[in-house]
Order: C-alpha cells, then sequence, then structure tokens
C-alpha cells in the first residue's frame, strides 16, 4: 500500500493550535495526523495512533473509552508542546461502521466486543499499520514515544518499522457501560495498565 501526504493547514483546538495533515492511500482510503511542534529532530515524539471510532470520537459514546483517549491524547502533547496522533480510518478494529454497529446488536444479547465480532465473523482485532509507518515517516518523525495500552498494537507498529522508544500508559475514566468492554480488552486482547 502506498499513501500520500496530501496537504496541511492549521487547525484550532481547545487544547491547542495544531496543523492537520490530510493523506490519501492508493486503496481510496483518507487518514489524518495531527502534529504540534517540531516532529522532525531526533528526539522521541509522544505519539498516539488512534482508530476512527465515530460513536466514541464523536457521538460521545460510553460503550467504549475512544473519544476520551482521543482527547486525553491531545491535552497530553498539548501539555507538552510537541506530539502526533495518527488518525487512522479503521472503524470498529478494522470492521468498518455497519459491521461495528451489528456488533454491537450482539453485544446488547450478552456477547462481549471479541465474542460479537467473532460471531459476524471477524476476528477480535482487523487493524493493520503499515499505513502508520508511512505516516510517521512522511511527517519525519524518526522515533515515538506510544500513548497505548495495547500490547498488540506496540508489536504490529514495531513490525511495521515504527522506531518506539517507550510505551506510555494511557488510562482515561471507566464508566459503567466501558466497564465490561474495558474488562474484555484486558482479559482478551491482554490491554495493559
Amino acid at each position: 500500500m502506498t499513501i500520500k501526504l496530501v496537504t496541511s493547514t492549521v487547525l484550532p483546538t481547545p487544547f491547542a493550535e495544531f496543523r492537520l495533515h490530510g493523506f490519501l492511500a492508493d486503496n481510496g482510503k483518507e487518514h489524518v495526523a495531527l502534529t504540534l511542534g517540531d516532529v522532525t529532530t531526533n528526539e522521541p515524539v509522544l505519539a498516539r495512533v488512534h482508530s476512527e471510532c465515530l460513536t466514541g470520537d464523536a457521538l460521545f459514546s460510553l460503550r467504549c473509552d475512544c473519544g476520551p483517549q482521543l482527547e486525553a491524547a491531545m491535552r497530553k502533547i498539548a501539555d507538552l508542546g510537541r506530539g502526533c496522533i495518527l488518525y487512522l480510518r479503521q472503524e470498529g478494529r478494522g470492521i468498518g461502521l455497519i459491521n461495528k454497529i451489528r456488533a454491537y446488536a450482539e453485544q446488547d444479547k450478552g456477547l462481549d466486543t471479541v465474542e460479537a465480532n467473532e460471531i459476524l465473523g471477524f476476528l477480535p482485532d482487523m487493524r493493520e499499520y503499515d499505513v502508520a509507518a508511512k505516516m510517521f515517516e512522511q511527517l519525519g518523525v524518526k522515533q515515538i514515544r506510544l500513548l497505548t495500552n495495547n500490547p498488540r498494537k506496540l508489536k504490529a507498529l514495531s513490525d511495521v518499522g515504527v522506531n518506539i522508544l517507550e510505551r506510555v500508559q494511557h488510562r482515561v475514566k471507566t464508566t459503567a457501560h466501558s466497564h465490561r468492554y474495558l474488562a474484555t480488552k484486558a482479559a482478551k486482547l491482554g490491554h495493559m495498565e
């Protein structure tokens, strides 16, 4: 897969004035990155690789912790004055928005998030991270301190050549609605504290 940095602009947010970079992959998917400060130096960059979650990021769903994780990453980077967030269009851990809604319906029947994906014929996590490596490269990011609790993401990014110097814990507050989801991610997907 190839991906091209198409354009960049200023994005004022409540946290900081980020640079917004638009990327287009050869499969037609559009991805974005937010950067703050000079991310092209040899100093490690605080970074988050965030997969799209329309329900959590834009609709404020309490079923997951995605929106709060994105907001916390933006705040941490703003406080530091330097960093990068890749926003990858991989809704529902790679199954797409409509299938994610189907998975939610299965969860309404009592299945957990992993079981719901599997009953629909999907793997628990179908995301791919080669696009992230290419985005970091085009942004000039050489090494990162990754905001994540997901060991599979650490491995997947390392496997595609992202130079991760450190994992930075990235916990947000659990709600009554997200408790089971987060417990399942820890128990079945190995998410760390």
